[in-house]
């Protein structure tokens, strides 16, 4: 395949959009998107009821997280597990969870009738998109972190926002599996939905899909076609997009030359978020990889829930819990409660019958176990 010629996306977008990225975050702030309630949800066999789902965004919305995937518009047939999203749209627009600040809630949609449903929710119930991202709290101090974080004020309607996501995937093979259609009919089916999006100043997500591996045709996925994809994406107008390693086959050199070869594309780091499996335990590690070529938004599942119905044997997302816990050792700024977070997954997995996944989430529990003990 030939390689992407070197271009430089900033001069391309900077008369045509402002990027919801365009705020720049300080360099010691990592903006975490939590993708449990749907992401970590799709694939349960178990059927979760409504009250759960609600119940888990609610819990989530109090530990300091800005951004949150909570359902999709997919057909109940696809997915069963996301048949309730037009009821939590509906609860989180009337009466949205106390949060200690304003929190932007994702919801996934494959296709424009996706959308239209969503609109016509958002329209019968008078809602105002604001632009803007929430302002992060700044992560509680170790001694908040064991208990003592003050009640979460009671947020409203008009201090969240709605975004969606829309995919596309970086092989044919799962392209085709995922979509019924190739990669460019993918990205052409994007467009009205991009368009519809933008005229009710809804903020979209791109996703990238096996970015790092494939189920279907290996691990060796060439980074200059997840390049070129994400480019599409930007310039078709996307705020930003998370490339995702969905079967977990990423290593650290593999991240690494995706990175570069986004940045030699004229990617920006600021417009990139990265999304990683553990499936075969590098979830952190390349994480760390991230990080250090710049990248500053990364997804994660709290208690580690998560898995593709189109990507088999990929285990669940990196674990909320075990991200936050690496961020804050390297001095990171997240917003986000340690505790609370491992207290959720600790709830959450029990509720689905499922084990908890996240180590330093279990070891959080145990140490303030004893020390209420």
């Amino acid at each position: 395949m030939n390689k992407l010629p070197l271009r430089c996306l900033r001069s391309v977008r900077s008369n045509a959009r402002t990027f919801s990225t365009s705020r720049r975050v300080a360099a010691d702030h990592v903006r975490i998107v939590e993708v449990g309630p749907r992401d970590g949800l799709q694939n349960e066999k178990k059927t979760i009821s409504l009250d759960t789902k609600l119940e888990l965004i609610r819990r989530l919305a109090q530990t300091g997280v800005t951004h949150m995937e909570a359902g999709s518009f997919v057909p109940a047939k696809w997915v069963p597990q996301m048949a309730s999203t037009a009821e939590i749209l509906e609860t989180i627009l009337t009466n949205p969870p106390s949060a200690p600040q304003g929190i932007a809630y994702n919801y996934l949609v494959p296709n424009i009738r996706g959308l239209d449903n969503l609109v016509k929710i958002f329209q019968a119930k008078g809602a105002k998109n604001p632009t803007g991202y929430p302002t992060p709290p700044p992560s509680p101090s170790p001694e908040q972190s064991e208990g003592q974080t003050p009640e979460a004020s009671s947020s409203s309607p008009s201090d969240n926002s709605t975004e969606i996501s829309l995919f596309a995937a970086a092989t044919e093979a799962f392209s085709q599996k995922n979509t019924n259609c190739s990669i460019a009919e993918s990205l052409e089916r994007c467009k009205p939905i991009m368009e519809l999006a933008k005229q009710h100043d809804i903020r979209v997500r791109g996703y990238v899909s096996v970015a790092l591996g494939c189920p279907y045709e290996g691990p060796d996925v060439d980074p200059h076609k997840v390049a070129e994809i994400t480019a599409s994406l930007l310039e078709m107008g996307c705020d930003e997009v998370s490339v995702a390693d969905t079967t977990g086959m990423g290593t650290a050199p593999r991240t690494r030359k995706l990175l570069q070869t986004l940045k030699e594309a004229g990617i920006l780091d600021e417009d990139l978020a990265l999304h990683f499996h553990d499936t075969y335990g590098m979830a952190l590690v390349n994480t760390v990889v991230g990080l250090e070529h710049g990248i500053r938004i990364f997804d994660s599942s709290v208690g580690g829930l998560g898995g593709c119905p189109y990507s088999p044997g990929a285990t669940g997302n990196v674990a909320t819990e075990d991200l936050v816990h690496l961020l804050h050792s390297l001095g990171c700024e997240t917003g986000i409660d340690m505790a609370k977070m491992a207290e959720i997954g600790d709830w959450i997995t029990k509720e689905l019958g499922k084990s908890n996944s996240s180590r330093a989430g279990k070891a959080t529990l145990s140490r303030l176990n004893k020390s209420c003990s």
